[in-house]
């Protein structure tokens, strides 16, 4: 399985991107996917997960900002982030588990990106 990620950039603080996770090498849609981030120097941080049928949830610090969504004939995971705020900046990394449920896998997927830096100012 490979997990690509795009979109990240620059942006003032109240601006939006939307970040792309390009998949594939897989047969079935993964059980779960999800958003991650990390500043140098600190805990990685897992921002969103969506499950195959579709079930999403949300850390406290982006729920109402993020929205994570996913296209599986494209194989495409997107994360719409709106109203960034200057401690939103961070390396984002998408993950993937073909077989567990997101409440399962907690952060040990098995599959990550290369990431994407995103930067708010």
């Amino acid at each position: 399985v490979q997990l690509v990620e795009s979109g990240g950039g620059s942006v003032q603080t109240g601006g939006s991107l939307r970040l792309s996770c390009a998949a594939s090498g897989y047969t079935n849609d993964p059980r779960c996917m999800g958003w991650f981030r990390q500043v140098p120097g600190q805990d990685r941080e897992g921002l969103a997960f969506i499950e195959r049928d579709g079930l999403t949830t949300y850390a406290d610090s982006v729920e109402g900002r993020f929205t994570i969504s996913k296209d599986n004939a494209a194989n495409l995971l997107y994360l719409q982030m709106n109203n960034l705020r200057p401690e939103d900046t961070a390396m984002y990394y998408c993950a993937a588990d073909p077989l567990l449920r997101c409440k399962v896998v907690g952060e040990k997927f098995p599959y990550w990106g290369q990431g994407t830096q995103v930067t708010v100012s």
